[in-house]
């Protein structure tokens, strides 16, 4: 299972950016995804995931009622729009996927499958 993100580049206090991840090499609609975010002198963290279906999604505290993570199984794309964005918000940004048939908290306890970064920064 191979993961591709992109959408990341430089934005504005308070503007908007949507990121994609396109998934290959699995059946799509089989995999929770989410997104994951590594900022300068941080460890990685969790930002969202989307349980196979798209039925269920969850959120890290501090991007809830900002972000919005969803998925689009006909192009076997993930994506996570990022509204009201925040210098604290620049990070490099990762999709992840759990193990096939694996239920949502898997993307976070335990994701199988990592995507190549992409860079949003937040500009004041």
């Amino acid at each position: 299972v191979q993961l591709q993100a992109s959408g990341g580049g430089l934005v504005q206090v308070g503007g908007s950016r949507r990121l994609s991840c396109v998934v290959s090499g699995g059946t799509f609609s089989s995999y929770a995804l989410g997104w994951f975010r590594r900022s300068p002198g941080k460890e990685r963290e969790f930002v969202a995931a989307i349980s196979w279906s798209g039925g269920s999604t969850t959120y890290e505290d501090s991007v809830k009622g900002r972000f919005t993570v969803s998925r689009d199984n006909a192009k076997n794309t993930v994506y996570l729009q990022m509204n009201s964005l925040q210098p604290e918000d620049t990070a490099v940004y990762y999709c992840a996927a759990a193990a096939e048939d694996m239920p949502i908290v898997d993307v976070f306890r335990r994701p199988a499958y990592w995507g190549q970064g992409t860079q949003v920064t937040v500009s004041s």
